[in-house]
């Protein structure tokens, strides 16, 4: 339950909010007590830097710094676990409200599925329904439940059942698609899956009216990858589970769509399954056939997401989407370019490109782009198949993969792909280590302005 009361009128303490330029003004109306408080204690605004306000009958508020401002949602996300616990906060400024709820919320998050939080966060009371941070602060802890939760109990069917589950709350059509059928229609997802005892799965929502531009987003649902035969070494496998984090963001940003009632028509594709070793599991130089007729020879079973991503796009681009968007925790390459924090945004088209980098920047959402290098294009050739689902050179892995999702999106497609982490390394404020809703806001603000226009 997210930590935000909705009663204006019942006791709560008052947050502060000063810029290091306020911070003088501030401390000259501030009680003596308080002023001489702050003041022996150094406190300077600085982003993020807080401080209780002491009275004589306990406390009288706190004070957060914003640094040179202005505010950000990140100033706020060490608050909840931060200030007392079970205390209740309103803001002094009420214009920063949706800002600082949704940073409060993503701050008070915790895993709690095998083991409780260490305390309760304080609470955030409210004077004004802030319904769009809410719905993404609920998307988000979703999103990061599903990244957090070990594949022991989070395999293909799981998955599809999230989204049969997300679709039945917002009244959406959905379809699971395994066994003879999956083989026949995605065969690449079935391929992949073809190593785990737990069978693959493709689960496909729809929602919106028919009039509405089609909006189509597929997913990468990796519960698991061991890298397949060519299996990945202890520390590349360890956050593994984390491999659906495409497909967890893609689902956590249906349901803002949906909640947020764009003028859209939704599908939602995921590709669920488990790249697993057996033996019935894909092999180096084996020759699989795509959904879309063409064939692709496997140079390295640990590039198993593209494959899955190739069907997928496929049959999303048969709709004739207006627009269609790819998301999955596709490379390692893209993190060695950008870091952990920056999700790798392509696509042939810089004006898309810029309208959702633009509005990753207003959700304090980052993308950043790379490019779609055409003259790599042929490091995919293959002398079995139509192409390989490798390079043929250890450079530009991510733009490789660009290159191989490329190829089954026809040219007059409007097509994003994201290439990202899905996860935190080290706890910040806002940003609890484990799973991360990455890009999910950055996506939506940019298909409200796309689908505004």
């Amino acid at each position: 339950m997210l930590p935000l009361e909705w009663q204006p009128d019942a006791a709560s303490l008052p947050l502060f909010t000063v810029t290091r330029a306020e911070l003088a003004a501030f401390l000259g109306g501030c009680p003596a007590g308080q002023r001489a408080f702050l003041e022996a204690g150094g406190f300077g605004a600085a982003a993020g830097e807080w401080r209780l306000l002491p009275e004589e009958a306990g406390l009288a508020g706190a004070v957060l710094g914003l640094g040179e401002g202005p505010a950000s949602l990140w100033h706020y996300g060490a608050l909840p676990m931060a200030l007392p616990e079970d205390s209740v906060w309103h803001l002094a400024d009420p214009g920063l409200e949706a800002q600082a709820a949704l940073g409060w919320c993503l701050g008070a998050y915790r895993f709690t599925r095998y083991k409780p939080a260490r305390r309760r966060p304080a609470r955030l009371r409210l004077r004004t329904d802030q319904p769009e941070a809410v719905a993404a602060a609920e998307a988000a802890w979703r999103v990061r439940d599903l990244i957090n939760t070990p594949a022991a109990d989070l395999g293909p069917a799981q998955l599809a059942a999230e989204v049969a589950a997300l679709g039945a709350r917002h009244g959406a059509a959905v379809v699971r698609i395994s066994g003879d059928e999956l083989a026949a229609q995605f065969p690449a997802v079935a391929a992949v899956g073809q190593g785990s005892h737990r069978p693959p799965e493709v689960a496909i929502l729809q929602w919106g009216r028919p009039e509405h531009p089609l909006v189509a987003l597929c997913g990468k649902g990796v519960v698991f990858d061991s890298g397949g035969l060519d299996l990945k070494g202890p520390e590349g496998m360890r956050r593994m589970k984390k491999d659906m984090g495409g497909g967890a963001i893609l689902l956590g940003l249906a349901e803002m769509i949906m909640r947020g009632g764009l003028p859209v028509r939704l599908m939602l594709s995921l590709g669920c399954v488990e790249n697993a070793i057996s033996d019935r599991a894909l092999r180096p130089g084996d020759v699989i056939r795509t959904r879309s007729g063409r064939t692709v020879e496997i140079g390295n079973t640990d590039a198993e997401g593209r494959l899955i991503l190739a069907d997928l796009l496929c049959h999303a681009a048969e709709q004739q989407p207006f627009l269609m968007i790819d998301c999955a925790t596709l490379t390692g390459a893209a993190r060695v370019a950008l870091g952990p924090d920056l999700p790798a945004l392509f696509s042939s088209d810089d004006g898309l490109a810029a309208t959702l980098l633009a509005a990753g920047r207003k959700a304090e959402d980052p993308l950043w782009q790379l490019p779609i290098h055409e003259g790599y294009d042929s490091w995919l050739d293959s002398s079995l198949a139509t192409l390989n689902n490798v390079g043929q050179k250890p450079m530009a892995g991510a733009i490789v993969a660009a290159l191989f999702l490329k190829r089954f999106v026809p040219d007059n497609v409007r097509w994003v792909h994201l290439d990202l982490y899905a996860w935190n390394d080290t706890l910040r404020p806002g940003r609890p280590e484990g799973g991360e809703a990455q890009a999910m806001r950055a996506l939506y603000a940019g298909i409200a302005d796309l689908s505004s226009g």
